[in-house]
């Protein structure tokens, strides 16, 4: 007995000591888009009429260890035997060694795009017309357009050929081969945020002529200049989405029906609590996010009687559904308004479920 109780204490104690390459995800806080979070109002809309809203439109989060938290044997255990927790592999939060402040300005870029994207995917459902225009996102340091293209430059045309979509861009860049010359047309972000300050229709371009090299990524090698192009736009009234210590994209779908709640007569929710999550784009195609168990669980300890669901995450939101929790499949913004529409009618029969 003496020798079982001390091989006993050595494993705890080598369990609390040895760390495991794995990291922990938990329900994180949900905000209501339609109320006020941290004394002001998460979605604010001037120059444009607003109406009266009531219920939820919660955006759900998930919680995650830091990246530089190191989990002993103890805790695994743990977190794999808690129902509303979830243990997983370290790279999955973190791949290729990211580091916590890597993340964090990675989640603040995406979650800053899934704003915009949020209101010209709702400001299209309402016909609000909206204007955009191909930028460099981000330009890598030490790359050839370093220097020579900025965040925000305007790209009008490659090799003469007029831009629409980003993805042209990099259609654009790999017809060449690495070494080769490409010239781009610009209009630098200072005179694009001057002409909207203005009002006015930027007029001054520029060209730039920038030496490609060859990729250094996995996969085919290819021409590259060292930028990644994205989509800006100027809309017809200002819309403010203050939510402060909240990253990644995954709040897009539910900002979308806030802002659209807050822009139509009437509640969109007829005072249900309905919480949700997915990415969306420009067009209002919703994409699947991660965590959603967690997502789900901390949903309705809140409260939500139905959850807004990418259809990508239906299969694995429904093997473990909160009790009381109807999971609502949807893979555009026409899917949850109609889902809305449902339940403020109170005829939820034909919803579509995940799991049906």
């Amino acid at each position: 007995m003496l020798a079982s109780t001390l091989m006993l204490i050595a494993l705890l104690c080598a369990g609390v000591f040895i760390p495991v390459p794995y990291s922990e995800m938990s329900p994180g806080p949900t905000v209501n888009t339609l109320g006020d979070h941290g004394g002001e109002p998460v979605l604010q809309v001037s120059g444009r009429k607003t109406y009266p809203t009531s219920g939820h439109l919660n955006m759900t989060t998930v919680r995650v260890t830091s990246a530089d938290y190191r989990m002993n044997l103890v805790e695994a255990v743990y977190g794999w035997l808690a129902h509303d927790n979830k243990v997983v592999p370290h790279e999955t939060l973190y791949p290729d060694g990211k580091t916590e402040e890597q993340s964090t300005q990675e989640n603040a870029e995406e979650f800053s795009q899934s704003q915009e994207s949020a209101k010209v995917a709702a400001l299209k459902e309402l016909d609000v017309p909206v204007k955009s225009w191909v930028i460099v996102s981000t330009v890598v340091k030490g790359s050839p357009a370093e220097g020579e293209l900025h965040a925000g430059d305007v790209i009008k045309a490659v090799d003469g050929t007029a831009v629409k979509e980003p993805a042209d861009v990099a259609k654009l860049v790999t017809k060449h081969k690495p070494g080769q010359a490409v010239r781009f047309t610009i209009v630098p972000a200072k005179e694009q945020a001057a002409a909207e300050k203005e009002k006015r229709t930027p007029t001054k371009t520029q060209d730039v002529t920038i030496t490609t090299t060859t990729s250094d990524d996995a996969g085919e090698k290819r021409a590259i200049v060292g930028i990644s192009a994205g989509t800006d736009h100027t809309f017809p009234f200002t819309i403010d989405i203050k939510l402060a210590d909240v990253g990644g994209p995954s709040a897009g779908l539910m900002f979308a029906l806030g802002i659209y709640d807050k822009l139509t007569p009437g509640s969109l929710t007829g005072g249900k609590f309905v919480a949700g999550t997915g990415t969306i784009d420009d067009e209002g195609k919703v994409g699947p996010i991660g965590g959603i168990e967690m997502k789900t669980v901390g949903a309705r300890a809140k409260g939500a009687q139905y959850f807004m669901t990418p259809a990508d995450n239906c299969e694995a939101a429904a093997k473990d559904t909160p009790e009381g929790l109807t999971l609502i499949k949807v893979k555009t913004i026409e899917d949850a308004l109609g889902a809305l529409k449902d339940i403020r009618s109170g005829d939820t029969a034909d919803l579509p479920k995940c799991g049906k």
